[in-house]
């Protein structure tokens, strides 16, 4: 029996050695295992998935009706601009391009550099462009400096002070007109009777619909600014006057950028505004019999020469607008050239 015994056991044994030397060939056959054929999977491009070659075979049919619609509908109307102004025409459709002779293909141009009316509106428009870029850009930072102080009802405020923009330029014409006119009226005047009252009049409401504006791009640049320089000003004892100048102004120069972008050339093609509230009105009898608008800016100025009484005038007109337009363009961007040198690389 003992033998017997002692044979089990031994069997059993073996029987255990046997299954756990297989179960650690299993297992090293597991981890030795390679699956084949396994594929890597393919790295996405940085346009979403869209290889290069689907980009140069369909690009130019997404951008061909946006090209082609801002030629239609800016190149060749710029170009044609350019053509009319060295002729002389009553319709685009019988202009004449001016003799090469002398001087007189210049003769439009001539024309506008000499006009009293057109110098006089140019000098009256910077100044308005001047006055009206410092006032909404301080009424602007002023306004949404304090709105992100944490006060109540911030939201709120935003969206009145915003309010504003929405309406359009004749409409808010009219509206300051009558406001103008019922308060000046008792005094014994209107604001179509004096040169500065029409002045200050186009700046209120100038201010009055671009302070909300430039108060929300403000805003996103004060919003912006590294929490971590407020701190570190905090703790190195600065006042929050030395905070402001030091800290939170250099680092919204990318807003100030834009802001006082949109507010000169805004100050300088203001039209509609300019048209609803004082019509350019009043107006100067000059010696040779002619008159000039005192309250005209410039936009206003060349709608006036285009469609006035002189039928024969297009052509001048068309030149004061291209002179317009290089005068905008370059100074706005002398102003980005300036504006940026004073920015803050983050």
């Amino acid at each position: 029996m003992d033998t017997n015994t002692k044979d089990i056991e031994t069997v059993e044994v073996e029987t255990n050695e046997t299954e756990t030397v297989e179960t650690e060939t299993v297992e090293a056959e597991a981890v030795d295992v390679k699956p084949k054929n396994l594929k890597k999977p393919k790295k996405l491009s940085s346009h979403g998935g869209v290889s290069k070659k689907s980009l140069r075979r369909w690009g130019i049919l997404f951008l061909g009706p946006v090209t082609a619609a801002f030629i239609i509908g800016f190149v060749w109307p710029f170009i044609q601009g350019i053509y009319l102004s060295f002729c002389s025409f009553r319709t685009t459709s019988d202009a004449q391009l001016l003799p090469f002779k002398g001087e007189s293909l210049f003769k439009n141009y001539e024309k506008a550099v000499t006009d009293p009316s057109f110098l006089h509106s140019f000098w009256y428009t910077a100044l308005f462009a001047v006055v009206s870029l410092v006032l909404i850009n301080v009424l602007a930072f002023m306004v949404a400096y304090a709105l992100t102080q944490g006060i109540k009802g911030s939201n709120l405020f935003r969206t009145v002070f915003f309010m504003p923009n929405l309406i359009g330029g004749i409409v808010l014409g009219y509206i300051w007109s009558m406001i103008f006119d019922g308060i000046l009226s008792y005094y014994g005047t209107s604001i179509l009777m004096e040169t500065q009252y029409g002045f200050w009049g186009l700046i209120i409401l100038m201010c009055w619909q671009q302070i909300g504006y430039m108060m929300i791009i403000y805003i996103a640049g004060l919003q912006a600014v590294p929490e971590d320089m407020l701190e570190a000003a905090k703790i190195d004892g600065a006042t929050k006057t030395q905070t402001l100048f030091r800290v939170i102004i250099p680092n919204v120069m990318p807003s100030v950028t834009i802001c006082t972008f949109l507010s000169l050339t805004n100050g300088f093609k203001l039209f509609d505004q300019n048209l609803a509230l004082t019509g350019g009105l009043p107006f100067i009898i000059q010696p040779d019999g002619s008159s000039i608008k005192t309250t005209e800016m410039l936009a206003l100025n060349i709608y006036n020469t285009f469609y006035g009484s002189n039928a024969a005038a297009q052509g001048t007109a068309q030149a004061k607008a291209v002179l317009f337009f290089i005068l905008v363009a370059g100074l706005g961007l002398l102003q980005l050239a300036y504006t940026r040198k004073k920015e803050v690389q983050q």
